[in-house]
C-alpha cells in the first residue's frame, strides 16, 4: 500500500481506520439483501444507506476503505492545495500593503505531514469500525462473482439477493515511448512524497494535472506541464480555461501545449522530448507525474461468469444503473462518465432505491435525472453544471447566454480577484437554466446555487428577486438574473411602464 508511506503516526492512524492490520472478517450467517463490492464513495454510501433502511449488507474492500477520494484523490490533493494557496497569499501580501519580513519559505515535509494528519482525521468517517456499528458486515479481500447470487471474498462465499459493483477507477497510463523504462508518479504515489521535486514534469492538463502543477509550483517546484491538446482543461469552456492557464503560468507553471512526438528518456534523470508549436524540446525533470485520465477497475471480478457486460470504458448500465444481469447494479467511476465523488454519492443513492425498494418501474430513479456539477480546484477555480454551448448545438437546443465579469463586481475588485466571470445559458426566450460556468476563487461553492436552481426548476428571473448580501461574489449570479429581466422589457412593456410613471407623477 504505497499510500501508507511514510509509515508515520498519521498513516498508522489511517490504516487502523480503513484497513486494520488485525481485522478478522466476519462469518456470514445467511444471505445478504445487498452485497457491495468496493468501499469507495459509491460503495460506502450504498452500504450505509441500505443498512440504515433495514437491509442486511456486506461491504467488500480489497485495499483501503474510502477509496481514491480519501486516500489518493480529493482529500490529500486539497490538503496540499490549501498550503499552496496560503503560500501564494503570503507572497502577494505586498500588493495589499501588508509587509511580510524576509522571504517566504515552504516546509514541504511539513505540508505533507499536515495533509496526512488531516486525512487520518477524515478517515474516521470511512472506518471499518464505524460501518460495523452501522450494521454493515465489512470484509477485506478480493471479490469475485462465482454465480448470479454468490460472490467469493478471501475464500468465503457470500450469498446475495442484489449486488452493487462500486470498484472505482485507477490512473490510465498512456502508451508513451520510453515510459515503461522510467520511474514516474501517479495520483496513487504522489502523496507519499516527503521531499519537494525541484523540477516536476506533469503529463496531462486535465483537472488533476492542472491542480497539482499549480500547487507544486506554489510550493517551490519548477513545473513543466505537457498537454497534447491546444490549451489546458480541454473539456472546459475556453474562456474559463484561458483564465486558468494565465493564472497557473503567472504562478510559475511552464505550459507546453499541442505536444507531439513525446518520448521519455531515463538518462541521468528523466528527460521529456517533444515537439510543441514547431519547436523541439528536451526537458530534464526530477520527478514525472502522469495525469492522463482514469480507467475502470473491472478486472478479476468474474463479470463474465454472471453475464455482466463491460468494456474499456467500464461496466455497461442502463439509466437505472442496472447491469446486463438484473440482480447486479453498478455505481461510481466503474460505470459513470462523471468520475466525481459527489456523482458517485448520488448514483449510490439511486441504486439503493432501484435495487431494494422499487416495485417494478414504480419508485425507480434515473441517472439522467441527476444534475451533476463539477469543479477544478485551481486558483481561480473553474466550475460547471449542465450543458456547454457546443452540446446545446449538437442537441439542436437554442440558447441565450448571459455573462457577468468580475471586473464589474465590487467584492472581486476589493479582493483583487477580477479575473473571473459567471456565464449562464438559458433556453432561448425563457429563463430556464440549462448550464453554467463560473471562474472564481470559490467557484466550486458558487456553482451550487445554480445547481440548486436547475434541480428545483428555479429560473434565472427568480434568482434576480432573491436578495444577496452585499458585497459578495455570489452577487454575480443575481446580476445575471437582472440581465435576463431587462430582456423582458419589450417596447409594449416600456410603453405601459411609461404611462404608469406619468400617471403616478401626475397624482
Amino acid at each position: 500500500m504505497n499510500v501508507l508511506q511514510p509509515y508515520d503516526d498519521h498513516n498508522r492512524a489511517l490504516e487502523q481506520n480503513v484497513h486494520p492490520p488485525s481485522y478478522v472478517n466476519p462469518t456470514p450467517t445467511g444471505p445478504y439483501h445487498l452485497v457491495v463490492i468496493g468501499a469507495g464513495t459509491a460503495g460506502l454510501v450504498a452500504a450505509a444507506g441500505a443498512a440504515g433502511l433495514g437491509a442486511r449488507v456486506a461491504l467488500i474492500e480489497r485495499d483501503l476503505m474510502g477509496g481514491d477520494c480519501l486516500n489518493v484523490g480529493c482529500v490529500p490533493s486539497k490538503g496540499i492545495i490549501s498550503s499552496a494557496r496560503v503560500a501564494a497569499t503570503a507572497k502577494a501580501a505586498e500588493a495589499y500593503s501588508v509587509n511580510v519580513p524576509g522571504p517566504i519559505e515552504v516546509d514541504f515535509a511539513g505540508v505533507m505531514q499536515r495533509m496526512r494528519k488531516a486525512r487520518a482525521k477524515i478517515s474516521r468517517a470511512d472506518s471499518a469500525e464505524r460501518y460495523r456499528k452501522l450494521g454493515v458486515d465489512v470484509y477485506f479481500g478480493g471479490a469475485r462473482f462465482t454465480a448470479s447470487d454468490t460472490v467469493d471474498v478471501a475464500g468465503t462465499t457470500l450469498r446475495f439477493k442484489r449486488a452493487i459493483v462500486a470498484t472505482g477507477s485507477r490512473p490510465a497510463v498512456p502508451s508513451i515511448p520510453g515510459l515503461d523504462g522510467a520511474e514516474y508518479l501517479t495520483n496513487e504515489s504522489l502523496f507519499s512524497l516527503t521531499q519537494l521535486p525541484q523540477r516536476l514534469g506533469v503529463i496531462g492538463a486535465g483537472p488533476i494535472g492542472t491542480e497539482m502543477a499549480q500547487a507544486f509550483a506554489g510550493l517551490g517546484a519548477k513545473v513543466l506541464l505537457v498537454e497534447s491538446d491546444h490549451g489546458i482543461l480541454s473539456k472546459e469552456d475556453r474562456d474559463a480555461a484561458e483564465i486558468v492557464q494565465a493564472a497557473i503560468e503567472k504562478d510559475g507553471v511552464r505550459v507546453l501545449c499541442c505536444g507531439r512526438d513525446l518520448h521519455i528518456a531515463q538518462e541521468k534523470g528523466i528527460h521529456l522530448r517533444l515537439d510543441s508549436h514547431g519547436t523541439r524540446y528536451d526537458e530534464p525533470v526530477d520527478q514525472l507525474l502522469i495525469a492522463t485520465g482514469r480507467a475502470p477497475n473491472t478486472e478479476s471480478l468474474g463479470l463474465e461468469t454472471v453475464g455482466v457486460d463491460y468494456d474499456d470504458r467500464g461496466i455497461q448500465v442502463d439509466d437505472y444503473l442496472q447491469t446486463t444481469n438484473p440482480r447486479i447494479y453498478a455505481a461510481g467511476d466503474v460505470c459513470g462518465k462523471f468520475k466525481f465523488t459527489h456523482a458517485a454519492d448520488f448514483m449510490a443513492r439511486a441504486v439503493i432505491q432501484n435495487a431494494l425498494f422499487a416495485v417494478g418501474p414504480l419508485g425507480k430513479k434515473r441517472m439522467s435525472d441527476l444534475v451533476i456539477p463539477w469543479a477544478t480546484y485551481t486558483t481561480p477555480e473553474v466550475a460547471h453544471v449542465g450543458l456547454y454551448p457546443h452540446q446545446a448545438d449538437e442537441q439542436n437546443i437554442a440558447i441565450d447566454t448571459y455573462v457577468q465579469s468580475f471586473e464589474e463586481l465590487d467584492r472581486a475588485i476589493l479582493e483583487g480577484e477580477q479575473e473571473g466571470f459567471v456565464k449562464i445559458h438559458t433556453k432561448r426566450g425563457s429563463d430556464k437554466i440549462l448550464g453554467a460556468t463560473i471562474v472564481a476563487r470559490s467557484a466550486g461553492d458558487l456553482i451550487s446555487q445554480v445547481t440548486m436552481a436547475m434541480t428545483q426548476g428555479i429560473g434565472l428571473g427568480k434568482i434576480a428577486g432573491t436578495i444577496h448580501p452585499y458585497p459578495t461574489q455570489a452577487e454575480a449570479i443575481r446580476k445575471l438574473g437582472d440581465q435576463y429581466n431587462r430582456t423582458r422589457l419589450t417596447p409594449l412593456n416600456k410603453s405601459v411602464l411609461g404611462v404608469l410613471r406619468r400617471w403616478n407623477a401626475g397624482t
